[in-house]
């Protein structure tokens, strides 16, 4: 019943300039599912529902169905780079992701060989999807090697290359408001500090002034 729902969605005529990827229903869930770990397995299982969708579309000739296997696989496509943005969003603020990258793996190997099927069961009308079948493949392939990376390692990865682009930023900038920026991170920095400092204290106990 969802992949019927979920193709008349898909089929349903569009105005926009780029189609959704997601079913407002599908959106509303990720908004509300804050923690990156929920928000992955969020992201495989509609990824999931859209390889169904296609392999059932696939099992018998239908008037427009290579149009819906297509937009379905761009879909597909979109979904796994929105996950590997959510893995590196994670990683930049330090989040504890682990869990949902050890899905994304177990789910992404089972998907590249169902891809992999689809590929190698040549149907009639493959050329009308063949170039959004190869990308979700691909996609999907580049996705998995990345969840395969030690993720100590991938977060250094991340950080230099945020460091390099904050560099380049600086680069660019004024020194007047180059000079500004850094005093404003400075400022920051130690309001943070000052909120972490660890304390045994109780609320409103203080400490006693020795004589």
């Amino acid at each position: 019943m969802k992949l019927l729902l979920l193709a008349v969605v898909l089929l349903a005529p569009s105005f926009q300039l780029k189609r959704d990827f997601l079913t407002a229903d599908e959106a509303d869930q990720i908004r509300q599912a804050q923690d990156p770990n929920e928000r992955l397995k969020l992201y495989l299982q509609f990824a999931r529902r859209r390889l169904e969708l296609v392999n059932q579309t696939l099992q018998k000739p239908t008037p427009g169905r290579s149009a819906l296997v297509h937009d379905t696989l761009e879909d597909y496509e979109r979904i796994i780079d929105a996950i590997d943005t959510v893995i590196e969003d994670a990683l930049k603020r330090q989040l504890p992701v682990e869990e949902g990258i050890k899905a994304v793996a177990e789910a992404e190997k089972q998907f590249i060989a169902l891809l992999e099927q689809i590929q190698a069961a040549e149907a009639p009308d493959l050329s009308r999807f063949e170039f959004a079948l190869t990308q979700a493949l691909e996609t999907t392939r580049d996705s998995f090697e990345l969840a395969q990376e030690d993720i100590s390692q991938r977060s250094q990865q991340v950080a230099e290359r945020l460091e390099q682009e904050k560099k380049q930023r600086e680069a660019l900038m004024q020194p007047k408001d180059l000079e500004e920026k850094r005093a404003a991170e400075k400022k920051q920095a130690e309001q943070q500090q000052k909120r972490k400092a660890p304390t045994l204290l109780r609320k409103g106990e203080t400490l006693k002034k020795r004589p």
